[in-house]
Order: C-alpha cells, then structure tokens, then sequence
C-alpha cells in the first residue's frame, strides 16, 4: 500500500512540477490555448492508436492470426496503459502476451511480435537522431544538449548492435546464459526450460522477419508515422502557445526527456520526464510558456493513456494480470 501512495504521489508530482515552474504565468499561457488545437492534439492520439493497432495486425499476419481493427486497437489500448503504469514500461509485453495468448498465440510467438515492435521503434530513433545530429551540424546547439545528444545516440547504437550480436551468435548467448544461471544455483530442470522458450522465441521470431519484405516495410512505415505524429505534439503545443521552436528540438527534448523518465523506473516516468524537459525548453522559450507546454504534453501523451486505457485494460485482461501488474510495481 505504501508503494501505491510513493507512486501516487509520484504521478502528482508530474502535475505539480509544470505549476511550481509556470507560477502565475501558466494559467494565462492555458486561456490563450487554442481549444481546436487541444482536440486535435487528443485525435492525434487516437490516430496513433489506429496506426499501431495495422502495424500489429500487419505483424501477425507471419503468425497466421487475423484479428479485427477494433480489437487490436483495443490491445493497443490496454498495452500503453499497462506501459505507462507499470516501472520502466515493464508491464507492457506482459499484457501484450497475455492478451494474444487469448487469441490462441503461443507466448514465444507473441513476445516476437513484440520485439519486432519494439525493434522496429528501436530502428525509427536511430534514424530520427541521425537526422538531428545532421541538423545540429548546421545549427548551433549548447554544450549540455550535444552531450545529450550524443549520448543517446551512443546508447541507441550499443542497443542495436547488441540485438544484432544476439542474433548473430545466438548458441554462444545461450551457452552462456546456461554459465551465469548455473552460477545462480538455477536447478538443471529450470536452465533447460528457460532455454527451450528461448529457442522457441528465436524461430518465431525468425519467422516474424521472414515476412515478406513489402509487410516489413509497410510496418516500419506505420512506426514513423505514428512517432512522426507522436512527437509532433509537444511542437504542436508550443506552436499553439505562440513559441517559435523548431520540430528537431521539440523532438530532442522529447526524447531526452523519455529517456530520463525510463532511467526514473517511474510509471511513465512521471517527475523525472517533465523535470528534464523543463531543464532543456526554459532557456529556449521562457518559464511559463515552457510549464504550459510541458503540461499539455503530458495530459495527452500520458495521463490520456492512463484515464483512456484503464478501462479497455481492466474489459479486456480483468483482474487476474491487474493483480500480477500490482505485484510487479511493488517488487
């Protein structure tokens, strides 16, 4: 119970960050928002949905499961809610599994939809990064941003490679998966299980990015549209609060500010996103225009998901994983 109030608290905090920040200008830069706008910025999100749901029914076609546009956005749904509740998106392949094991898929075949998902994400800021660090190089950009930056891209780079060395010696990976479980005291009956399932994931996730080229295609495409749209509404909400701030830099400060909430092993990163991106826009358009925007972002790209998400969640997957959710928050 105490862990539920930290956390509450926590996502309070992500509210009471903007304000604190803002003072008495914040509320006159939110009566000058442009409420078409706001509406808009809430459609981008059900849109977003809609791409994410083709581009999970595009990667299960390699599984031989058909399902309806509604439902899969339904899954959709639950999943962002599942990964902005949950430390670190933990939650999210969770349900994500147990919702596709409903359908009659296998987890290691649902977990490979997953990683595919989630490489092909991997993918997108690897190439949106490469494109601010080609932009910067015609753009001044202050010390603290370039370390930033570069990290990230540093880090990115690493996952990628790792995931690509995974791949490539896959024996050698499980050999010494076997080594470090067995020097966990793992019993023998348990090391071989843990490696059947992987293997299981390999060759479903073999036969995942054994679709045809024109599928994969089709679902890295529906990945950029959907982070295009994504990361286009901070810019969006500064440009309705009258800042002029380029879409490169509103989508650095996103993605720096994302990351920061990862590390934060918050749910949604909540605190730790929005002190980061208060960090990084004050200098460049001003405290109260820096507090309002923040605080637009963050009620559509984070407390939507949860107020939209947690019915669809609790319809679909019921209380059994919302209780295995609970106890993976407060382990």
């Amino acid at each position: 119970m105490k862990r539920l109030i930290w956390l509450a608290l926590a996502l309070a905090a992500g509210v009471a960050l903007p304000w604190a920040l803002g003072g008495a200008g914040l509320l006159s830069e939110l009566r000058g928002f442009p409420l078409p706008l706001l509406l808009g910025l809430f459609a981008m999100i059900l849109l977003c949905w809609t791409l994410n749901a083709i581009r999970l029914r595009v990667l299960l076609q390699a599984q031989g499961k058909a399902l309806s546009l509604p439902r899969t956005i339904g899954m959709v749904m639950a999943t962002e809610f599942a990964i902005c509740a949950t430390p670190g998106g933990s939650g999210g392949p969770l349900t994500l599994v147990a919702l596709l094991d409903r359908q009659g898929i296998p987890a290691a075949r649902s977990g490979a939809v997953f990683a595919m998902d989630q490489l092909s994400d991997l993918l997108f800021f690897c190439m949106a990064i490469a494109g601010v660090l080609l932009y910067a190089v015609f753009h001044q950009l202050n010390s603290r941003m370039e370390w930033l930056l570069g990290s990230s891209a540093i880090l990115m780079v690493a996952t990628l490679l790792a995931c690509w060395t995974m791949a490539r010696h896959q024996r050698r990976f499980v050999q010494f998966s076997g080594f470090v479980l067995k020097r966990l005291r793992m019993s023998r009956p348990r090391r071989w299980r843990w490696a059947r399932r992987w293997l299981g994931f390999v060759h479903a996730f073999k036969d995942t990015a054994g679709m045809p080229r024109t599928s994969l295609a089709l679902a890295f495409l529906l990945t950029c549209a959907h982070w295009a749209l994504r990361f286009s509404v901070l810019w969006l909400a500064l440009h309705g609060l009258g800042a002029d701030l380029q879409w490169a830099w509103s989508f650095l400060v996103q993605i720096l500010s994302l990351s920061a909430g990862q590390f934060s092993l918050l749910p949604g990163g909540a605190g730790a996103a929005e002190l980061t991106s208060a960090a990084l826009l004050t200098p460049l358009v001003g405290k109260p225009t820096a507090a309002a925007a923040i605080l637009i972002w963050r009620i559509v790209t984070f407390y939507f998901y949860l107020l939209a998400g947690a019915p669809v969640f609790v319809l679909m997957v019921g209380k059994p994983l919302l209780r295995r959710l609970m106890a993976l928050r407060q382990a």
